[in-house]
């Protein structure tokens, strides 16, 4: 895989495939991290004389228009953060895009509409990626947190065009293949959120290479009922704190219990929450769980979209040993799964 520093971006029209799927409200932006990370790639592109093309997806409109889905909240925060006027277009394809991208000076930023307005990213399709193709003459991918979909932006463009991979996906990579060939032990793995399918084979790995795994009351129950094959150190809760129908946090047992393993430990992995933390009297479990993983100095690894805005909103994420902007991407990639996004730029040798 080429990086940034193997081309001269100077006067080049360089396609940026970024992750600006950030959470919206009302059409204002609650967490800006997935932008701020991509600012050291862009801020090199533009002082080495690049025309910036940007390109991202927002939520899951379905190759439709849906008004709400609009990347300009996002287009607006980018010139904000980068003190930089960020020009926007109302189409991710077609003659007058064309012509926007073509009148670009060097430094510039033309921030594209939502690709997954168009049906053509989703489905991989060809001609769709040739589409965006033509509007630049390097493809750069910035986001590895969507690198396990086999969009045209992800697994196409870089077969179209002379591609590197941007500073953070870079350290993301990095960071990944570190964890998985130096996690010192006792290593433990703490698994939440709701997503229990992602999680399957990660649970299974972890069961035979961690010493303990912890889950919440979720992925429990999916253990139990699909018979996953795990050993006697994949600890359950022991109580919970509960809603109508079922525990919504982790109870104070628990806590205790998971909280003596974390303190163990030499290597941490975390993903997902522990709690429905949306509500404030349900997310006692995760961040007793989080300051813990904080205070064990242990090599600590996080991910996943309801994680990451969990910690931004402590103001915690910085303190963690490596934060990573992919949720299923990361959890892929530690399961030992091909990724398209990883085998399109040549990643695994091809």
């Amino acid at each position: 895989m080429k990086k940034l520093k193997d081309y001269n971006f100077f006067g080049k029209k360089v396609l940026i495939r970024c992750d600006f799927n950030v959470p919206l409200e009302n059409g204002k932006i609650l967490d800006d991290f997935r932008i701020r990370k991509t600012l050291p790639t862009l801020k090199y592109l533009c002082e080495n004389g690049a025309k910036l093309i940007l390109i991202s997806h927002l939520g899951r409109p379905k190759g439709k228009i849906v008004e709400e889905l609009r990347l300009d909240p996002v287009a607006k925060r980018i010139e904000r953060l980068m003190k930089r006027k960020v020009f926007k277009t109302k189409e991710c394809i077609g003659k007058k895009v064309e012509k926007l991208a073509n009148c670009l000076k060097e430094g510039e930023i033309l921030l594209l509409e939502n690709i997954r307005f168009d049906p053509g990213e989703e489905n991989n399709d060809l001609n769709f990626a040739r589409s965006l193709a033509k509007m630049g003459q390097i493809f750069v991918n910035e986001a590895f947190s969507v690198s396990h979909r086999n969009h045209a932006s992800v697994s196409l463009l870089p077969k179209i065009l002379p591609s590197a991979i941007g500073f953070l996906f870079e350290k993301e990579i990095e960071n990944l293949e570190s964890f998985l060939k130096n996690d010192k032990k006792p290593l433990v793995a703490l698994l939440g959120g709701e997503k229990v399918k992602d999680k399957a084979s990660l649970i299974e790995k972890f069961s035979e290479i961690g010493d303990w795994v912890l889950v919440n009351h979720l992925i429990w129950e999916k253990i139990e009922k699909e018979k996953l094959k795990i050993g006697k150190n994949v600890l359950s809760p022991v109580d919970g704190i509960n809603g109508e129908k079922m525990s919504l946090d982790i109870g104070p047992q628990t806590i205790k219990i998971f909280k003596e393993k974390i303190f163990l430990a030499k290597t941490i992995f975390w993903n997902g929450p522990f709690g429905k933390i949306e509500e404030k009297k349900y997310e006692k479990g995760t961040k007793e769980l989080a300051k813990a993983i904080l205070k064990s100095k242990a090599f600590s690894l996080i991910g996943g979209g309801e994680t990451i805005e969990f910690t931004n909103k402590l103001g915690i994420t910085e303190k963690f040993s490596f934060a990573s902007t992919g949720g299923g991407a990361m959890l892929k990639f530690l399961a030992g799964e091909r990724l398209p996004g990883l085998e399109a730029l040549g990643y695994y040798g091809n």
